[in-house]
């Protein structure tokens, strides 16, 4: 059964990140154009939300808010007040409210709509071609029929992973959210040595990317230990060993758990503030 056949859903934010949600909702064929509506105050974003994929769109938070059955909040967080002022007294107490607000917990926007179905998502920038992965987690009061269709929601971004306490959700910021920008340095850094070495650029972005991506799903679909899998690339004495030799050398395992620590504290902080 289709957890959102018959429902409703808006999505307050019309963004890059609702976009990827409602191309992935209906390539999945998991909604009709009729059942999403989403608003945003640039004129713009909605003509192109129209234009491109078919649905209605508002100016109103409100307006589009109104008879929905799932609210999907997706605006920047320096935003979230004025809109939550926008919604007061305009969503129902029944209605599933799902946020990819970066930092923002769900207590003060439980409160601020007087809802008690809650889903706080962590999303990356993955998901935009349906290839990302989503730490949420849900209030107490959320049925199991509303986890559903929220799970149905965030798979249309990509793999899910539903965690009991909230404060998985800032180390997922720090890790998986914050996540591609560290494989794009990395990628960057490859990209550098090889055109330092002789290679054109676009060679050397070439082999950077797709040894990237090939280790990644090569580390998926054999479900080994990286660590093992490190080992079956590296001989001694080889070329692999004494490249490795030099990352540990310069601290890369260190320097990496620190810049990580330190993004999960700043998530932190961001969200007290």
């Amino acid at each position: 059964m289709n957890p959102l056949e018959g429902r409703q859903i808006t999505f307050v934010g019309a963004g890059t990140m609702a976009e990827a949600f409602i191309r992935g909702l209906l390539a999945k064929d998991l909604v009709s154009v009729e059942a999403l509506t989403a608003s945003d105050p640039l004129e713009a974003r909605r003509n192109h939300l129209t234009r491109e994929l078919g649905i209605a769109t508002e100016a109103s938070n409100a307006e589009a808010a109104a008879a929905a059955d799932i609210i999907v909040l997706a605006v920047k967080p320096q935003v979230l007040g004025k809109v939550l002022d926008s919604l007061k007294g305009k969503v129902a107490r029944g209605t599933l409210v799902l946020s990819i607000v970066a930092g923002a917990a769900i207590g003060p926007i439980r409160k601020a709509l007087n809802v008690a179905s809650m889903v706080r998502i962590m999303p990356n920038t993955p998901g935009q071609i349906g290839e990302g992965i989503s730490v949420w987690t849900a209030t107490p009061e959320t049925s199991e029929a509303q986890r559903e269709q929220a799970r149905a929601i965030i798979g249309a971004l990509g793999k899910e992973i539903r965690v009991e306490n909230e404060d998985y959700l800032d180390m997922a910021t720090a890790l998986s959210g914050s996540g591609p920008a560290y494989v794009f340095l990395f990628i960057e850094a490859l990209i550098d040595a090889g055109v330092q070495m002789g290679f054109s650029r676009d060679i050397a972005r070439d082999l950077a990317l797709q040894t990237v991506r090939g280790a990644a799903i090569y580390a998926q679909e054999t479900g080994e230990h990286v660590a093992v899998l490190r080992n079956m690339v590296t001989s001694p004495g080889g070329t692999t060993a004494e490249a490795l030799y030099q990352f540990e050398k310069g601290g890369l395992r260190a320097v990496v758990s620190e810049a990580v620590l330190a993004a999960y504290q700043k998530a932190i902080d961001l969200g007290e503030s």
